[in-house]
């Protein structure tokens, strides 16, 4: 007998907690089946409610769970390296219009 999705999704969360002990670690409740919360301060001095929840990807035919991790690792390190990239060009780009309007300021004044 195969047991249900639900069922199977709640088993490897239970899993992943246990693994973590998060239910041990000061400050940590337990919010429902998929997620634990803390209070924590923010670097403003506020108090933030924060959630670590336990997300279980589908089982998919086209790729194993192997495959579909580092396919997620893939994709977030490429869209991550397309930020530096995008970074890199604005603060290039900042110098330029900074050093241009340094020389049209200069002109000015002579």
């Amino acid at each position: 007998m195969k047991n249900s999705q639900s069922i199977v999704d709640s088993t490897i969360r239970t899993a992943v907690f246990s693994t973590l002990d998060i239910a041990n670690i000061e400050g940590f409740q337990k919010i429902n089946d998929r997620q634990y919360g803390v209070i924590v301060t923010d670097i403003n001095g506020n108090k933030r409610y924060a959630r670590v929840g336990v997300i279980v990807a589908q089982e998919r035919e086209d790729m194993t769970a192997e495959e579909l991790m580092a396919a997620e690792v893939a994709d977030y390190n490429g869209k991550q390296a397309k930020k530096a990239e995008a970074a890199a060009k604005r603060a290039e780009k900042a110098a330029k219009d900074k050093a241009a309007r340094e020389a049209k300021e200069k002109e000015k004044g002579e």
